[in-house]
């Protein structure tokens, strides 16, 4: 879950953007909600992430559900939802003079070590925290201890998951950085199919626009899933698949009884393209 600036429409003596509330589970789009930029990033966060767990449970009312989200989300109140509602959170915690005093001698430990080698060198450290007033309770976070390129370079996360589910490093670099993967599912939605194209003159409108950019994001996933699992496309962006396979010059005919549409015999990804009709035509059957 991550907010992404975008775009609005400029006003002559002012200039704004609106802060979209992206929810992906892999590469599904669960969520696109535009915002205005003048609020915390986890504005709404709390509602939209109910709305989703309760029609996932609806489906499947034992499966286990991980949060995870950057520090714009560690917020008391969408931590202490997830708390009542047995769902694990992961989130991004801004460090502070506090956190980075907690894990001050791995530092020290991590910079002797990088002095030593010529080379990064991180320690990992796990406490119970809190802060001084926001909090309801102690949290487990995790401290990343790093020294690179001459300076540290601290970094931390507060997560529901218990020790013995996950260890601090594999939480931090196999879970936690894991999330970074969604960056790439933002960009094709932003970039590929231009959801951050929101120029209207009022919210409502924009709004229209993202969930357009959203439909188209969710229609060519399940192109891609399902009619070129088996092709060189298997696995290529959105903006691949609308380039070389949307994208193309045909000769269109249309009778009473049928659509024709006749393509360059040289077309380069014909192949790819007759097997995407094949696979599609036999799960509509």
């Amino acid at each position: 879950m991550e907010p992404v600036h975008g775009p609005a429409k400029p006003d002559p003596g002012d200039c704004f953007c609106y802060l979209p509330l992206y929810v992906f589970c892999g590469r599904h789009l669960l969520a696109a909600k535009l915002r205005p930029s003048n609020i915390d990033a986890s504005a709404g966060a709390v509602e939209e992430v109910q709305r989703i767990v309760t029609q996932i449970r609806k489906r499947w009312p034992r499966v286990r559900i991980l949060l995870r989200a950057d520090s714009g989300f560690a917020r008391e109140t969408l931590m202490a939802w997830c708390e009542a509602n047995r769902v694990d959170f992961l989130f991004g915690l801004a460090r502070n003079e506090r956190l980075v005093q907690e894990i001050q001698t791995a530092l020290v430990e991590a910079a002797v070590e990088s002095v030593a080698t010529g080379k990064a060198a991180r320690r990992f450290r796990d406490f119970s925290w809190r802060t001084l007033d926001s909090w309801s309770r102690d949290r487990r976070v995790i401290g990343k201890a790093e020294w690179t390129s001459g300076e540290a370079n601290p970094r931390f996360v507060v997560t529901s998951l218990k020790p013995a589910e996950a260890g601090a490093r594999h939480l931090y670099e196999a879970i936690y950085c894991a999330r970074g993967e969604m960056e790439n599912r933002i960009k094709e939605c932003q970039l590929d199919l231009f959801a951050d194209r929101t120029s209207a003159a009022t919210m409502r409108a924009n709004q229209l626009r993202l969930w357009f950019a959203s439909m188209a994001y969710v229609l060519l996933c399940a192109l891609r899933r399902i009619g070129l699992t088996h092709t060189q496309f298997a696995q290529a962006t959105c903006g691949t698949i609308r380039m070389k396979l949307l994208k193309i010059g045909a000769l269109v005919r249309i009778s009473v009884r049928r659509v024709k549409i006749a393509m360059a015999s040289a077309c380069p990804w014909q192949h790819e393209f007759g097997l995407a009709h094949a696979f599609l035509a036999n799960a509509a059957r």
